[in-house]
């Protein structure tokens, strides 16, 4: 069953934006992009230093709720 991201405060979507796809609060990046990093092997951190924008805190709310 998928998530219902629409009850974590740290992403949005916004209709026009990104193409309506889940992203972070306040960028256009994509929730997609850290869960496809983790699986190439990268760190929370390496992957909030990855974009500009993205903080630590948010990968972690993101990743907490997904569990």
């Amino acid at each position: 069953m998928p998530l219902d991201w629409s009850t974590c405060p740290a992403v949005e979507s916004v209709p026009g934006k990104f193409s309506g796809a889940w992203v972070f609060r306040g960028t256009r990046i994509p929730v997609s992009a850290v869960f496809e990093n983790l699986e190439d092997g990268l760190t929370i951190d390496e992957i909030a230093q990855m974009f500009d924008g993205l903080t630590r805190k948010q990968v972690q709310a993101a990743l907490d709720f997904a569990v």
